[in-house]
C-alpha cells in the first residue's frame, strides 16, 4: 500500500463529508515518507483527531486495515516523549485534512517501544538517514521514561535503547 494512495483516500473521505480530520502516521507509511520506498505495509497505523470510527470503517471498506487511536502514547507502557504531536511534520494539508508523520527522533522512540527486529531495522534506517545521534536518542528515551507510569517495562526499554544504540554505532 502506498502513502499517496492512503492520503488520496483520506482526502476523499474528509472532503466528501466536509469534516476536519487530522492524521498522524507512524509505521510503514511514515517510513515511505522518510525515504524507505520499498517498505511494504498492509495497514495504516495512526493517531486520529476526528471521526476515528468512520475513518476506520471507510478504510476497511477500501480493503485497508487500520490500527488507530486518539493517543499513540498509550499504545505501550512506555509513553511517547512530551511534545511529540507538536514536533510532528506536516506532509499534506487541504481544507479538511491534515496529515503528519512523527519527527524522526519520535519515530525512533516509537519503534524502540515495540522492539521487534523489523522495528529495530526501521529505526536504524531513520536514525542514519536523518543523522540522529545516540545522545539525542538517549535523552528522548529518558524523556519517554519520565512521561511513563512506573513499571518494570521501563527497565527493559532502557536496556533495549542501549542495545539499539550499540547496533546503530556498529
Amino acid at each position: 500500500m502506498a502513502l499517496e494512495r492512503v492520503i488520496e483516500l483520506l482526502r476523499e473521505f474528509a472532503g466528501s463529508r466536509k469534516i476536519s480530520l487530522q492524521i498522524l502516521l507512524l509505521g510503514g507509511l511514515a517510513l515511505q515518507h522518510y525515504g524507505m520506498k520499498d517498505r511494504a505495509t498492509i495497514d495504516v497505523d495512526a493517531e486520529v483527531e476526528g471521526e476515528m470510527e468512520e475513518v476506520f470503517t471507510f478504510l476497511k471498506a477500501n480493503n485497508i486495515p487500520a490500527d488507530m487511536g486518539e493517543n499513540i502514547s498509550g499504545w505501550s507502557v512506555v509513553a511517547m516523549p512530551q511534545g511529540y504531536r507538536e514536533r510532528a511534520i506536516e506532509i499534506y494539508r487541504d481544507e479538511f485534512l491534515k496529515v503528519k508523520v512523527l519527527h524522526p527522533l519520535d519515530f525512533i522512540i516509537a519503534k524502540l517501544r515495540r522492539f521487534t527486529e523489523e522495528d529495530i531495522e526501521d529505526a536504524i534506517f531513520v536514525a542514519r538517514k536523518y543523522n540522529v545521534e545516540a545522545a539525542e536518542i538517549k535523552r528522548s528515551a529518558e524523556a519517554a521514561i519520565r512521561n511513563s507510569p512506573r513499571d518494570t517495562a521501563l527497565f527493559v526499554f532502557r536496556k533495549n535503547v542501549d542495545i539499539f544504540i550499540s547496533r546503530l554505532q556498529s
